[in-house]
């Protein structure tokens, strides 16, 4: 279920990134223009190429007449992605006055959005509900789905603001920021294009090419949207769009990142202990440079001139491990925000999650330690274009050699368009490089196939259980794998056949990452309906998270399909609690993002009879030990890594209370979420601790 394309999905199909939470109104000119004919430069596109590491996946074809604008989009990228059209009415300011959007989003829920502007009055409908606005002047409304277009659109009317900064719709500004002049050339003609951030004072900015007024295209560092026939320098710009954010990352780090000289003593705070699963006496932890020195007891002191934080009484955690993560720059960031200090990543750009390692292990960006994981996926029409890519038997062993060579994984990810036939040799040529083996359960197969051949993990629990009730030959390669689970609800747990893929994995002691927290989103997310999984922490994000959180996954079309997905959850839950019951050993891990998604992974766990310090435990050194680094990680220990959090609560009594993170050390330097969050349009939680030093 792994979603490497959120990023475009959120970022580029949805503009809703950039909204915030400011009613839109008190705007700044008249009421909206009557429609006038816009003149689009002759030498735009009309057709764009959707790119994900240079592989082509789908398309954007745009139509002109006058001032309406006709919009066909639609890409496929393991085996599922967005089917948008849209129609566009601009007034003579080149603002949208009326505007529809039709089909669906990439895990197929519906979409049927529309937006008005009549005079001093806008409404619009969206997955959520209805909204209206009485505005005093322009303002652009901002899709919940759109295609990269909208860019185009909103680059326009941006290059022609004076200050380059508009009021948005359902809330918020939007900020265009000059960010380099380019000349891309072939050898026989050259292009001369602007590179923009387009932003708003929430989340990440959107990176965009303009030739003049004309759109040119929009890229980050793994995904592209380019004028037809100009496709050769996708590489170029994604490269020149890893730059754009690794440099506003590294800002972000130079302000927030605390490298104190000398010991650094947090003091009165309660040591969690995972191996009794229990808090300490007060007390004093010490570190210097990336080292755990010393844990003391609260009444001895402190080093002379040592820096000292003051914990006031709360909990301090050991560094958490996110299992099933696809590592980039902003959930890098916000995974130390969260108290994550350590990922396990699944399967990435090879050459992407290279740069971003090296950023953060040289201090440039904050993040997280990063094991890999070798991503081999099969070619077919349904192929992801992550990793490595095979066509045969061969070249798959030959993709595990590969990534024996290059050094630093510690596992191979195997992915759903692998011949099943393969996967005996990926192991075997696994074995030989020390190399574990993990990953989906292949198209045409089930898990009882995967474990007979040496799995040592599998990965999501829809990958187990659609073995149970799928019929021969049914192709999981598409969105089957998600939409099939409605048939859980009919299961037997206790059935022959489940109970024998139990046993084998009982047997063959194979692990599972069932990412818990991805599918109560699936399963429970409901358009207008606050997903359960975001209650906690939603009133803290901006307007486009918000938005978000009250937007379905799937296509639930009725009460039957209502029902049916909620079993599902049920039932799943219900497997969970078998699985853990049978003594198999779980990892946890969202393949969300990490962060905000993570706190929700570890507490659902409770609800499969897991308690507060069992699952603390488990979440750090229960996974340092599982991925061979227990020795250096996973506790608060003299001589560990300094890799820890403060919660100004006591998590192992209410488990919400690892919500509220007030400090995160990683690798010795010191962040405090207070200033991290504002960086993300998001509202602290807690304050900072107190800072002083010591005489």
């Amino acid at each position: 279920m792994d979603m490497f394309v959120r990023w475009a999905v959120a970022g580029v199909s949805s503009l809703a990134a950039v909204a915030c939470d400011t009613p839109a109104e008190d705007t700044q000119s008249a009421a909206a223009p009557e429609p006038g004919v816009i003149t689009v430069p002759a030498h735009e596109a009309s057709r764009y190429v959707v790119l994900v590491g240079g592989t082509p996946i789908g398309a954007a074809n745009i139509s002109h007449d006058g001032n309406e604008i006709a919009i066909e989009y639609e890409f496929r990228n393991n085996g599922r992605g967005p089917t948008l059209n849209e129609a566009i009415t601009l007034n003579e300011a080149g603002y949208p006055v009326r505007w529809t959007i039709e089909g669906a989003s990439t895990f197929g829920n519906a979409v049927d959005e529309s937006f008005s502007w009549e005079g001093d009055s806008a409404s619009w409908r969206d997955a959520t509900g209805d909204g209206s606005a009485t505005l005093n002047g322009a303002a652009y409304y901002v899709p919940q789905n759109a295609s990269p277009y909208q860019l185009a659109i909103v680059g326009r009317i941006l290059l022609n603001d004076d200050d380059r900064t508009i009021p948005s719709l359902p809330g918020g500004e939007l900020r265009l920021t000059h960010m380099e002049d380019l000349t891309l050339s072939d050898g026989d003609r050259a292009i001369e294009v602007a590179a923009y951030a387009l932003s708003g004072s929430s989340t990440s900015p959107t990176y965009f090419l303009m030739e003049g007024e004309a759109f040119f295209g929009v890229v980050s560092p793994g995904f592209a949207v380019l004028a037809e026939g100009q496709e050769s320098y996708d590489e170029l710009l994604r490269s020149r769009a890893a730059e754009y954010g690794a440099s506003r990352y590294e800002d972000i780090q130079s302000r927030t990142a605390h490298r104190y000289a000398g010991p650094v003593a947090v003091t009165n705070v309660h040591v969690f202990n995972p191996a009794t699963q229990t808090r300490s006496d007060r007390s004093t932890v010490i570190f210097e440079g990336d080292r755990i020195t010393s844990l003391q007891p609260a009444n001895q002191s402190t080093p002379p001139g040592a820096t000292v934080i003051d914990g006031a009484g709360g909990t301090l955690v050991p560094g958490l491990f996110e299992m099933h993560a696809h590592l980039g720059e902003s959930a890098a960031a916000l995974g130390i925000a969260a108290g994550i200090t350590s990922v396990r990543d699944m399967g990435n750009n090879n050459e992407v999650l290279s740069n971003l390692i090296g950023n953060i292990e040289s201090g440039r960006v904050a993040g997280p330690r990063v094991f890999r994981s070798g991503f081999i996926e099969g070619r077919s029409p349904f192929n992801s274009n992550n990793g490595i890519l095979v066509a045969s038997q061969d070249e798959a062993v030959q993709a595990v050699r590969t990534y024996a060579e290059m050094g630093g994984f510690h596992q191979i990810k195997v992915y759903n368009s692998m011949d099943p036939a393969w996967i005996p040799a990926v192991i075997a040529e696994a074995g030989t490089h020390g190399l574990r083996v993990t990953g989906h359960v292949p198209a045409f197969t089930d898990a009882n196939a995967m474990i007979a051949a040496g799995y040592d993990e599998l990965t999501h629990i829809n990958q187990l259980m659609l073995g149970w009730v799928l019929d021969e030959g049914e192709d999981t390669r598409t969105l089957l794998r998600l939409t099939a689970l409605k048939r859980l609800p009919e299961l037997d747990l206790q059935s022959e056949a489940v109970q024998a893929t139990i046993q084998a994995m009982v047997d063959a002691e194979i692990a599972i990452d069932p990412t818990f927290a991805i599918h109560e989103a699936l399963l429970l997310s409901r358009n207008g309906q606050l997903s359960p999984g975001a209650v906690d922490y939603i009133d803290n994000m901006p307007a486009s998270s918000q938005r978000q959180a009250r937007t379905a996954w799937a296509a639930i079309e009725n009460d039957a399909d209502d029902l049916a997905y909620r079993g599902a959850f049920e039932q799943i839950t219900a497997a969970l609690t078998e699985l853990r019951d049978r003594g198999i050993f779980m990892v946890p891990g969202t393949d969300l993002g990490g962060s905000f998604a993570y706190h929700r992974e570890l507490e659902l766990y409770q609800s499969i009879g897991m308690e507060p310090t069992e699952i603390i435990a488990w979440a750090s050194q229960g996974m340092a030990d599982y991925l061979g680094a227990g020795d250096e990680l996973g506790s608060v220990t003299p001589g560990k890594y300094a890799d820890f959090f403060l919660v100004p609560g006591d998590p192992t009594t209410d488990f919400k209370d690892l919500k509220t993170i007030s400090m995160v050390v990683a690798d010795g330097v010191v962040y405090y979420p207070a200033e991290i969050y504002p960086e993300f349009g998001i509202r602290p939680f807690v304050d900072a601790p107190e800072v002083s030093e010591a005489e």
